[in-house]
């Protein structure tokens, strides 16, 4: 059994590995030197198939493709001619959205201006590793089903009648997680910052928001369909039903497919934080990293805590074991924590100082994995047999 934690930071993306022990690890990196690597995924159908994206304010957007598990990479859709790094690239990436092509262009699609400016998060298909899902700033849904070479969009998203009501989150108006549901056939849930949670129950043919439940302080409707700073949303696949939630202000949980949240943030010190993580064995088990949203968004009382909850959201424990507990005042942003595959499982989180620790034993004791690497933005693993 192998761990491969992949990592992307705002100065590169970087590999860390170990084996089933999770006591060693080896770091490789940083890749794609000087660039902002948003996310990195690896496909559960080819381990050895990794997608990265690559973005600059300079030079734009680039798909990083690995086919031989991260040892070399190749853009299949070309990159810029000249990056951060001083290599060259090829030609600009292409993601085509009604036959046209969004090289971080405005145009109008008749429905309000449109800028393609870098993916957030990609999410490789389930059974296909030349087929991808990317999520966009601004908030659209693409796919490739060629490895990357070209994108399309899946227009439905963004055509939602909903949609000139979305507005931007501070980070931008992004579109940042996409679950695919491993039981339900065409299943795909997605969040947007700040619009909301939205489920599609036809592979992407249409869409509705799943919003009722959910609370925004700043909106004059309580009840609006969309208007929600969904910070990211979970779902274990042994309970597919079942997905909880990180709100901007809420920590939320659903047991019909999104049809109504709850609040479950009782025990915890505050209701905001960005990732959520879910423990692939025990579908009650969900971890949070709580922040002070009023105290510049680093950690309450500059404790670094986990809190985990085995019991589906009714009782919160701080899982502190090996973090910093004075002095400390990071971040973990939304799509910097993953889980692994094994028994117990592991726990990965990376932070805004660079560091990325990791759990083999469920939460319940922490060790940095390694300390000095740039600002963290994304982390994910895979469990390689």
């Amino acid at each position: 059994m192998k761990i491969r934690v992949l990592v992307g930071t705002k100065k590169g993306a970087f590999i860390l590995t170990s084996d089933g022990k999770r006591k060693a690890w080896k770091v490789v990196g940083p890749l794609f030197h000087g660039w902002e690597v948003y996310h990195m995924a690896g496909s559960p159908a080819d381990p050895n198939r990794i997608y990265a994206s690559q973005t600059s304010g300079w030079f734009g957007q680039v798909i990083q493709r690995s086919s031989d598990g991260g040892k070399t990479w190749e853009t299949p859709g070309g990159g810029p001619k000249m990056g951060p790094d001083g290599m060259p690239h090829g030609e600009s990436n292409k993601f085509v959205y009604e036959g046209k092509v969004g090289e971080h262009l405005h145009y109008d699609n008749s429905m309000k201006p449109w800028e393609f400016k870098r993916v957030w998060h990609l999410e490789p298909s389930l059974d296909d590793p030349d087929s991808c899902y990317a999520g966009v700033e601004d908030a659209a849904l693409f796919k490739t089903s060629d490895g990357g070479r070209t994108w399309k969009e899946l227009p439905a998203l963004r055509q939602h009648a909903t949609a000139p009501k979305w507005m931007p989150g501070a980070g931008g108006m992004c579109l940042h997680t996409i679950v695919l549901d491993k039981m339900v056939p065409g299943r795909i849930f997605v969040a947007i910052s700040a619009a909301g949670a939205f489920r599609s129950d036809d592979a992407g043919r249409s869409w509705r928001p799943i919003n009722k439940g959910l609370t925004n302080d700043y909106l004059p409707d309580k009840n609006a369909e969309v208007g929600y700073c969904v910070h990211r949303i979970a779902q274990h696949p042994a309970k597919p039903e079942t997905l909880y939630m990180q709100l901007h202000g809420g920590v939320l949980k659903t047991e019909n497919g999104g049809d109504q949240w709850k609040n479950i943030e009782k025990g915890l010190p505050n209701n905001f934080g960005f990732p959520i993580a879910i423990d692939t064995n025990e579908p009650d088990t969900v971890f949070v990293v709580p922040i002070d949203p009023m105290k510049g968004r680093v950690p309450p009382e500059g404790k670094l805590r986990v809190y985990r909850t085995k019991d589906g959201g009714r009782t919160w424990k701080p899982m502190t074991k090996g973090l910093p507990q004075e002095n400390c005042y990071v971040d973990v942003l939304r799509d910097a924590m993953a889980v692994d595959a094994m028994d117990p499982c592991g726990v990965y989180f990376g932070t805004s100082g660079g560091q990325v620790y990791h759990s083999a034993d469920g939460g319940a004791s922490w060790k940095p994995i390694v300390r000095d690497l740039p600002y963290v933005l994304s982390v994910s693993v895979q469990t390689i047999k």
